[in-house]
């Protein structure tokens, strides 16, 4: 699988936009920004994930607004976070001196108030003497508000039609147009602070002197240490899991107890082309998933305040199609319509940019499976589940019997012609056997006879109609003998042995065909068409899965060589995208829940297999 060379960037254009890879993500549980190694900020919605952009340079490099802050002279940068936190240090190595920029969103407590909205930017001279520039352009609404600039007081004050913004500094800074500007030079030993917070509403103007700054820093560093130390993970690669533990705890939503998918929207999956998606809401899969991970570590007070939203913000039985939509609001809401920004040129040329997405209309039947399998583990590390609860959980199970055998869209959103997709009904079989194994252990009222009857019905049907002789591999849904990754679930959803004859000689037919130096292709788009111009990089969760499949077969030594080689994948910060392109870059939604729950997995099972 090759990319198309017309759509590499230009020389030009690679020099506008920072690398999606180049980034590290700071937040405070209500939204996130994404911090370049340059020192600039060029992704931040306020007051919300999924609220309109201040800042996104990083989709538009003339007209996306950034708050940049470095050294007026040329550096060398290092990037890396103060440990076991998620604030974000950039260094910067000059000839006269280095400084360094502490970004954070402070966090007191785990308060489910939603309005509190700061970010602050500490800057430090901590060798020499060095001159800085600092340049704030917000650009709101996408950059589709015009807004107005003033200096109120000790303030200056960024006002548009929708939301107020104001930067308060412990140095001197002027008006530029519809910008702000500050140079100032310090020497060692020496700080500023700048701060921007939401004002209106009722929120009053906040101070924030250097000392209040040292104060919140201390104050956020304490929280994020305090909730890593819950951790029960020991293993070998105990840096890695704990980021992505944290990169997780970034992605909640405190206020409701919902999981983004991703901070981001529409960083594409190829350089050049379509495959630009919004990733700022709540798929039910992938924050399933993220439970079944944090609960692996023993974090439950994120499962307890998923089921909270499930239980307080979703309406359970009333979308169409089903019992839920494959994905929510961060509040629940069940219309997310997608529109496109033509005015943004998207990162690198990769247009268009999209807001919202359609695909909450798509009927996903593998959702079920993730969800009811976090439930039962949720009731067996976490707390025992509900009678409420369970009724839900009877409810939805009866009708996954009912519809189990539809056609859907599966697992990976094609927008192309839906199939009998052998992973959505490998999840349908999860959900029946989940909630039976729950009834039984607990002795709950259900219906084991029809359960047990559409669990045994769907094992055979994937047995006879999933499996290709031809291929000798399970393939990717009837009909066909196309290959999917997807199928890698399959032990690891315990639905087969690891070591069945035809697992293993599926196992080697994905190796053969999708895998290519321990990265994993989703499946080939040339033989099984999705409805989208172009192609991708491999899928880092799949690269995950592969892994821990390997593990699960005895093949330990390739497991940790494979997960050894995604490793160096990540970026600096020990992030990961949706996907990793031809070249080893990172591509798709930055940083992607997906990736680093599956990480948090394979981790924990090579552990276990090692010894």
């Amino acid at each position: 699988m090759t990319s198309c060379e017309s759509l590499r960037p230009s020389k030009a254009d690679a020099l506008r936009y920072t690398p999606i890879a180049e980034h590290g993500l700071i937040g405070d549980m209500r939204t996130a920004a994404l911090v370049g190694t340059d020192g600039t900020i060029d992704w931040y919605c306020c007051t919300r994930f999924d609220a309109a952009s201040v800042f996104a340079a990083i989709l538009d490099a003339d007209r996306g607004g950034a708050f940049e802050l470095a050294p007026d002279v040329p550096a060398r940068t290092k990037q890396f976070y103060f440990p076991d936190t998620n604030i974000l240090i950039t260094r910067f190595f000059a000839d006269n001196g280095v400084g360094e920029v502490q970004d954070f969103m402070p966090i007191v407590d785990d308060s489910r108030e939603a309005d509190r909205h700061r970010l602050i930017r500490r800057v430090l001279c901590v060798r020499g003497s060095l001159p800085f520039t600092a340049r704030v352009a917000p650009r709101f609404d996408y950059g589709r508000q015009a807004h107005t600039v003033s200096t109120q007081g000790h303030q200056t004050v960024f006002t548009s039609r929708d939301l107020t913004l104001a930067l308060t500094s412990s140095v001197p800074v002027g008006i530029d147009g519809p910008d702000a500007r500050s140079s100032f030079t310090l020497d060692e030993g020496e700080s500023a602070v700048f701060a921007l917070d939401r004002i209106g509403g009722g929120i009053e103007p906040r101070s924030c002197a250097v000392t209040e700054a040292e104060e919140l820093f201390g104050a956020t560093v304490r929280y994020w240490r305090a909730w890593l130390s819950q951790s029960r993970y020991r293993g070998r690669w105990r840096e890695m899991v704990h980021r992505s533990a944290l990169t997780l705890k970034l992605l909640t939503y405190a206020p409701t107890g919902a999981i983004v998918a991703a901070p981001t929207t529409s960083l594409p999956e190829q350089i050049g082309g379509e495959r630009n998606w919004d990733y700022r809401y709540v798929w039910v899969r992938d924050a399933a998933f993220c439970i079944y991970a944090l609960l692996r570590l023993g974090f439950t007070d994120e499962a307890r305040a998923f089921v909270h939203f499930l239980s307080e913000n979703i309406c359970l039985g009333q979308s169409s199609g089903g019992p839920l939509q494959i994905m929510y609001g961060i509040d629940g809401r069940s219309e997310l319509p997608e529109e496109e920004l033509p005015h943004l040129e998207g990162h690198l040329g990769s247009a268009p940019v999209r807001i919202g997405n359609n695909a909450v209309t798509q009927l996903q039947l593998d959702i079920y499976g993730a969800l009811i399998d976090s439930l039962y583990l949720y009731d067996k590390w976490g707390e025992p589940l509900s009678s409420d609860h369970w009724d839900t959980v009877g409810k939805i199970v009866d009708w996954v019997c009912a519809n189990w055998d539809q056609p859907d869209e599966g697992i990976w959103e094609t927008r192309g012609k839906i199939q009998n997709f052998l992973y959505s009904q490998l999840m349908c079989w999860v959900a029946i056997e989940r909630a039976i194994r729950i009834a039984s252990h607990r002795g709950l009222p259900a219906d084991l006879t029809r359960w047990a009857g559409t669990r045994d019905a769907i094992y055979r049907r994937i047995m006879q109609r999933g499996w290709s002789a031809e291929r000798k591999a399970f393939v990717q849904h009837e009909g066909d003998d196309v290959l999917d990754a997807a199928v890698l679930m399959m032990p690891l959803a315990k639905f087969i042995s690891p070591t069945d004859p035809k697992w293993l000689t599926t196992l080697d037919a994905l190796g053969e065909e999708l895998v290519s130096d321990s990265l994993v292709y989703r499946y080939d788009p040339r033989n099984s068409p999705d409805g989208l111009r172009g192609e991708e990089g491999t899928f880092s969760i799949c690269s995950f899965w592969y892994v821990e499949a390997l593990s699960r077969a005895g093949r330990t030594d390739e497991a940790r060589l494979a997960f050894e080689k995604m490793l160096t994948y990540a970026n600096h910060l020990g992030l990961f995208a949706e996907e990793i392109g031809r070249t080893g870059e990172q591509i798709g939604n930055f940083p992607q829940a997906f990736t680093h729950l599956a990480l948090i997995s394979a981790a924990f099972n090579l552990d276990r297999t090692l010894g």
